[in-house]
């Protein structure tokens, strides 16, 4: 089964963050980022296990909003850059689990439509990464994990690390969602924690609330705050089966959720963690009523 979550702007929809042009608050952080950028120390073991994370990645106008682009710089800075990457994001469901395509400059797969074209121009051409590929293939078992390669990072892997890692100088593997169930991110988090111990960084790339519905009537920004508390609380405690049952026992889960592709990789980051009540909020804004709320576990 293949399943490709693409994103399409919302009729009548224009992005909150005006820019000069689009991508303008972008190109100002890699004339201003850049060369430091290039220059942030690389992990090394003694610096122990690199943290799992939970990145809620946006539209492409995410490229237009200077705190959230500097949020994301600032929150890579924070730690050692790691050896490579190893992202699943919300708009790819493929079973068995496969993998991106990992030959250096692999072109990135531009799935959403109805924004400005030059967000399909913008490239992120990451190094050779066939040596983690060949790492993932004896983690996730004896079954082969099919490469597809000519699939580069979608938009939930690549508008992220685009504002992380802007010197595109980290290798990086996409792992699909084998399935939009709780449980198999939180199992397929837990195979990729030996990774972390390796200077890999795990990422899951989601939504902390992900409602079309609030757009339009504002009023259920209360279903959302309600479901973004009751998400931190969760991860406060560690409670991994609350996490996993969500869409019963989270209020809100309904108008926060209508689907699981956005919450779930939230379970990988869990999984990936030595410690699941390790979480810390590293970005915590609300745009256009949705938490953008990002965490870092260990």
């Amino acid at each position: 089964m293949t399943t490709t979550h693409g994103v399409a702007a919302p009729d009548g929809l224009t992005s909150p963050f005006p820019s000069r042009r689009p991508a303008a608050a972008y190109d100002d952080l890699l004339a201003r980022v850049l060369p430091q950028a290039r220059e942030q120390r690389m992990w090394q073991p003694s610096d122990g296990r690199m943290p799992s994370l939970f990145v809620s990645h946006g539209a492409p106008f995410t490229l237009d909003d200077p705190q959230w682009l500097a949020d994301l710089y600032d929150w890579a800075r924070s730690m050692p850059k790691p050896r490579a990457i190893v992202v699943v994001s919300a708009h790819w469901e493929q079973a068995p689990v496969a993998i991106s395509g990992a030959a250096a400059g692999t072109p990135l797969f531009y799935d959403f439509s109805g924004f400005h074209p030059r967000y399909k121009t913008l490239p992120y051409a990451t190094p050779d990464a066939t040596d983690l590929a060949r790492r993932l293939t004896g983690l996730l078992g004896r079954t082969p994990v099919h490469e597809f390669t000519d699939r580069g990072l979608d938009h939930g892997a690549f508008i992220p690390l685009m504002a992380m890692y802007p010197a595109a100088d980290v290798p990086v593997v996409q792992l699909s969602m084998p399935s939009l169930d709780p449980d198999a991110l939180l199992q397929l988090g837990a195979r990729l924690r030996p990774l972390r111990e390796e200077g890999v960084l795990v990422l899951g790339s989601g939504f902390m609330t992900h409602s079309f519905a609030v757009f339009r009537r504002p009023e259920l920004a209360a279903d959302t705050r309600a479901f973004d508390a009751w998400a931190v609380d969760a991860l406060a405690r560690g409670d991994a089966d609350a996490l996993t049952d969500y869409c019963n026992k989270a209020p809100g889960a309904a108008v926060a959720h209508p689907t699981a592709d956005h919450f779930v990789p939230l379970l990988l980051a869990v999984g990936a963690a030595d410690d699941p009540g390790s979480a810390v909020s590293a970005i915590d804004r609300v745009v256009m009523g949705n938490s953008t709320r990002s965490v870092q576990l260990t």
